[in-house]
């Protein structure tokens, strides 16, 4: 399975000039995704191509987290997923983002991939089906969230709506800028009667 995964990254390097720049860059350099209760991965560079393994040898970068928190990182933006600690980095952080970056190009199409077993008009029949299947998964979440938020706030007010959110925060910021004024306001009347 290494083999295909490592096969599969490689497979995009020729198409990407900034890949192949970012490999000969990180050539003799290695990274270690720690998956955790799952796996230990090593990617390495050669200059020419990574090659994945399961070895336990030491790594420059380590990133290290849970399933979903590594999956994650190929977000357009990890810091997120950072800053709750859902993944840690270890060693060199630079090193990690250049293998990052090597990683989002060398991403590989899935449905072009899926081509190549089942032809293209099914893979593309296919790969539609997903993203619709997809989206109407997250639609359907999204509306289940904003219905259950609604109940909580309207029918049992367990939960104060927006709107009477945002008017309470904007009184208190009123109150707030008033309170300011009027201390500088005695501050100064103070310092006109010379009192400290």
């Amino acid at each position: 399975m290494l083999r295909t995964l490592e096969n599969l990254v490689n497979r995009g390097l020729p198409r990407s000039v900034r890949a192949r720049e970012l490999c000969a860059e990180l050539a003799g350099c290695s990274l270690a995704i720690e998956i955790r209760d799952i796996a230990r991965l090593r990617v390495a560079s050669n200059g020419l191509q990574l090659a994945v393994t399961r070895d336990q040898e030491p790594a420059d970068a380590t990133v290290s987290g849970g399933p979903l928190g590594v999956l994650a990182l190929a977000a357009d933006s990890p810091e997120p997923v950072l800053a709750r600690g859902g993944v840690a980095i270890g060693g060199d952080a630079e090193l990690a983002q250049k293998f990052r970056e090597l990683g989002r190009l060398l991403k590989p199409d899935l449905e072009e991939e899926l081509s190549l077993l089942v032809g293209d008009v099914p893979a593309h029949q296919l790969g539609r089906l997903a993203r619709l299947a997809l989206g109407f998964g997250r639609s359907g979440v999204s509306t289940t969230l904003r219905n259950a938020a609604e109940y909580l706030a309207h029918e049992r007010a367990d939960l104060v709506s927006r709107s009477e959110g945002e008017q309470f925060l904007r009184g208190v910021d009123a109150v707030r800028e008033g309170v300011d004024r009027l201390t500088h306001r005695l501050e100064l009347l103070a310092r006109r009667r010379g009192s400290p």
